[in-house]
């Protein structure tokens, strides 16, 4: 059995909460890139540039890419031969939060209760998401979500024989409706099966998956589908910032899950251009 004290924890959450905030994953600065030649609209060219110029700006100054420094979520994968000594992994995961977000003088946009509203001046609670896993590890997943696009996400309960066409239809609604709001170009976050919950959780965590990879032992159809919704999507005009053209979104990732006989629940969770995630390994 292999320990890890909560101290080392702390501070690991600490700096994936900076370098999160400050640095663009590499798939979406190059996604960035690709778009800045292929965009057709001399507009969303220009719109495509600045922002990354903003990406370059918040790696060299080490600030924050948007000010939406979001809520902090976690997806934590804890072998079953790791013990967690000194203290709770939850709470470690909450006290890195507040240390990176003070010390990396990152926005506290969490409230303590969704009706009273009063800000807990240290952007914690996490939403923390936890999988035990084989092995002596503890691998700690990082994606700070801003709310611009989190409030364009939507879940629907589909019915079995609405099928992959109704799949298709929901996702290319949720972006339509989401329209400029969500700082495009978006990554699109797909969940499919499940429970409505499980639906919810597989979008967010498709997010971490850089865009344009694969991954294996899925059914062959996802990536046919990953692939014709971007297509679909990008024809849709809304371009970047909202502003007319050809890249309205990065990429589109989609999870899927065993689901009932008698469901077919669908997640969509879109994500600004600014999608940031960090993981580290323990």
């Amino acid at each position: 059995m292999r320990e890890i004290h909560v101290d080392t924890v702390v501070n690991a959450v600490e700096k994936l909460c900076m370098q999160a905030n400050y640095r663009l994953c590499e798939d979406i600065y190059c996604a960035l890139e690709s778009a800045c030649e292929n965009e057709q609209s001399e507009l969303g060219r220009e719109i495509l540039r600045q922002l990354k110029g903003n990406a370059d700006l918040a790696r060299q100054k080490q600030m924050a890419i948007c000010q939406d420094t979001g809520m902090a979520v976690f997806f934590i994968e804890l072998g079953q031969e790791v013990r967690i000594v000194g203290g709770s992994l939850t709470e470690a995961i909450n006290e890195g939060v507040r240390r990176g977000y003070k010390n990396g003088y990152l926005r506290n946009s969490v409230v303590g209760d969704p009706i009273e509203r009063i800000n807990t001046g240290d952007n914690t609670p996490a939403v923390i998401h936890y999988e035990i896993v084989e092995g002596d590890r503890l691998k700690i997943s990082f994606a700070p979500k801003g709310f611009g696009s989190e409030n364009m996400s939507a879940l629907k309960m589909l019915k079995p024989s609405d099928g992959l066409g109704g799949v298709k239809k929901f996702v290319l609604e949720t972006v339509e409706k989401a329209g400029p709001n969500p700082c495009p170009p978006v990554v699109v976050g797909v969940g499919i099966g499940g429970t409505m919950e499980k639906a919810a959780i597989l979008a967010k965590k498709a997010l971490l998956r850089p865009i344009g990879t694969t991954v294996g032992n899925r059914p062959r159809y996802v990536a046919e589908l990953e692939k014709e919704l971007l297509e679909t999507i990008n024809k849709t005009g809304i371009g970047p910032a909202g502003l007319g053209g050809t890249t309205t979104a990065l990429g589109v990732n989609i999870e899927v899950f065993p689901t009932h006989i008698a469901g077919l629940p669908v997640a969509v969770n879109i994500s600004c251009h600014a999608t940031r995630h960090g993981e580290t390994v323990l």
